[in-house]
């Protein structure tokens, strides 16, 4: 077995088909909910921080949704305790070459402006020089509120809006995906 997957911080996801016995009618398609398949099989790591889990894992849960919605059918979760450990995490994994693409998410707050800030910065640039140096694209749904206090109202809030970050960050991991699935064939065929 796979001991990426016996690790209890590993969480996998895999959208499970089962042959019908018979032939179902075909349904018609929604053209804003069909989007295009992979030639290839695509397998996404989702980092996640777990500071300020139940706001983050927002993110992971509408991104996961999205994902499968856009034929993105395994993704990997793997947690980390904050968001400046996610970029050592996003390299590994790149560099295991079994992911097409990373996904980080977290929230930077406290400390004061400088300190968070600086935080952010930090992972963001570290999260760019791994996609660069990997050709792994690597998103991230890393945010930096101006203003987060600890009360319910934030939390709603910074809720809600990880739950859009996470479908954003999915189509355009989706949309990459493709973009360079056509792109490398377009190299290998010397169109390019």
């Amino acid at each position: 077995m796979n001991q990426m997957l016996q690790d209890p911080q590993v969480q996998t996801f895999q959208v499970e088909t089962s042959q019908p016995t018979q032939t179902p009618p075909p349904v018609p398609q929604d053209p804003a909910t069909d989007h295009p398949r992979f030639a290839k099989p695509q397998r996404v790591a989702f980092v996640q921080a777990c500071w300020h889990r139940d706001v983050v894992e927002e993110a992971r849960i509408a991104f996961v949704k999205e994902a499968e919605a856009r034929h993105l059918n395994h993704v990997d979760v793997f947690e980390v305790p904050g968001s400046f450990e996610i970029p050592l995490h996003a390299q590994i994994l790149a560099k295991t070459r079994r992911y097409t693409a990373i996904v980080a998410a977290g929230l930077v707050v406290d400390g004061g402006i400088y300190r968070h800030e600086f935080v952010a910065d930090t992972v963001i640039k570290a999260l760019m020089d791994v996609q660069l140096r990997t050709e792994v694209p690597v998103f991230s749904a890393v945010l930096t509120p101006q203003q987060f206090h600890e009360t319910e109202v934030h939390y709603d809030f910074f809720r809600r809006h990880f739950a859009i970050k996470g479908v954003e960050v999915a189509a355009a991991c989706a949309e990459t995906l493709l973009g360079l699935e056509r792109l490398r064939g377009q190299v290998a065929a010397g169109i390019v």
